[in-house]
């Protein structure tokens, strides 16, 4: 692991998922590299998920999920995790919710900022998305939102991995090696229990037209959400940035998290990756 990089250069990062476990299910590993250096980093979900249950829903399903999100937070050990009230599936991208994403993103003197990509299979993400791009260029206008102070220096703007294809697939500018992290990003998943044991179990059995129940115990459920979430092996693409950041060394990665670098903000090179990411090899790979 590298070394704690010094405080005056210490990178903070700003995660914004649409929902209270999207941060942990696509960069919970990256999340707990960052946290184990040093770093500053903060989850922020734009919607409270109050809609994503079989058999809750409204404030008490909201305030449960801001408390499993809690629980996330400290298995991870990041920082802090912040869920707006914005309710689950009716998310759009107003003027409003932009000044609520350039405020916390100022406010949390961002680095980095993370989110999904525009062209994603949820409503949720795909505004997720359009906000935080709308934002890119706001939190440096000083009269915009300004009750939050202006960023001297825009963040470097990034995605999410995902599958989707149309118009174009990810492409994985940076590429984490997360196997020395992956139980503890399992184990934040585990603290969404509503989502995992209860919510995804529902929607896969409505896929597949069979039920579909979680197994008992810490170890079996452990063993299953990777099963669920994590068996397809990586695009060719991954693998080739794989190869690009780790060398030989990727080789031996069996799990990894995929990043796209967005074409709005900083556009960093890759000394400045490097420094983004202190815990990629220090060296480029030959």
């Amino acid at each position: 692991m590298a070394a704690l990089i010094e405080s005056s250069q210490t990178p903070r990062i700003i995660m914004i998922g649409a929902h209270p476990d999207d941060c942990e299910l696509k960069a919970g590993g990256t999340a707990a590299k960052w946290a184990a250096v040093g770093c500053a980093v903060k989850f922020l979900s734009m919607t409270g998920g109050d809609n994503g249950h079989p058999a809750n829903a409204g404030g008490a399903l909201q305030q449960r999920r801001r408390e499993e999100a809690e629980e996330s937070r400290r298995r991870l050990g990041i920082e802090e995790c912040e869920v707006l009230e914005n309710h689950g599936g009716e998310l759009v991208p107003t003027i409003e919710a932009r000044r609520e994403v350039v405020r916390r993103i100022r406010d949390w003197k961002a680095d980095v900022v993370i989110t999904h990509r525009p062209n994603d299979y949820h409503p949720d993400h795909r505004y997720t998305s359009m906000l935080v791009q709308d934002s890119a260029y706001m939190v440096t206008v000083p009269f915009f939102a300004s009750a939050s102070a202006a960023l001297d220096r825009n963040p470097v703007f990034v995605y999410f991995e995902d599958g989707f294809q149309r118009p174009n697939p990810i492409r994985p500018d940076i590429v984490v090696a997360i196997d020395d992290v992956f139980e503890r990003k399992l184990a934040s998943l585990d603290a969404h229990v509503s989502q995992m044991y209860e919510w995804m179990p529902f929607m896969l059995s409505r896929s597949n037209g069979s039920p579909v129940n979680p197994p008992d115990g810490p170890e079996a459920r452990h063993e299953w959400l990777a099963k669920i979430w994590f068996s397809s092996p990586p695009s060719p693409a991954v693998c080739e940035g794989l190869r690009k950041w780790y060398g030989p060394a990727a080789e031996s990665v069996k799990r990894s998290e995929a990043f796209e670098i967005c074409e709005y903000g900083r556009q960093p090179d890759e000394r400045e990756i490097r420094r983004l990411f202190p815990f990629l090899p220090v060296e480029s790979a030959p």
